[in-house]
């Protein structure tokens, strides 16, 4: 259980460095950032595969460049169903979603020790 919120948290301080990041993100609380990670794990889990199935001949197509379309959809589906989190289009969804992978990945490369030992 721990190693789950310790998850959890880091999804959410990410989510925080996003928005600072990319403009034309709003995140507005820390709640926010706590409901948006909750949010996003849930559309990363049920609505992404959909949308990867479906547009598979896309992404084929553009040599999986379509999956950073995806990726920014999933992103905006995230930001309209959190109330404090706002992104005001489709290019800063698609770089948010960059972004927030690079993040991600940097926090995760840190606290890998800790994430281990838990």
């Amino acid at each position: 259980m721990p190693r789950f919120l310790l998850t959890w948290l880091l999804s959410a301080v990410a989510l925080l460095l996003t928005a600072k990041l990319v403009p034309g993100m709003t995140l507005d609380s820390y709640a926010g950032a706590a409901i948006a990670a909750v949010i996003l794990g849930l559309v990363n889990a049920i609505v992404r595969p959909i949308l990867v199935i479906m547009t598979f001949p896309l992404t084929i197509l553009t040599l999986g460049l379509f999956l950073l379309v995806v990726n920014g959809i999933s992103l905006g589906l995230v930001a309209y169903l959190t109330p404090d989190f706002d992104i005001s289009g489709f290019f800063p969804a698609v770089i948010g979603s960059i972004v927030l992978s690079l993040v991600t990945s940097l926090l995760d490369r840190l606290f890998q020790p800790i994430i281990e030992a838990q």
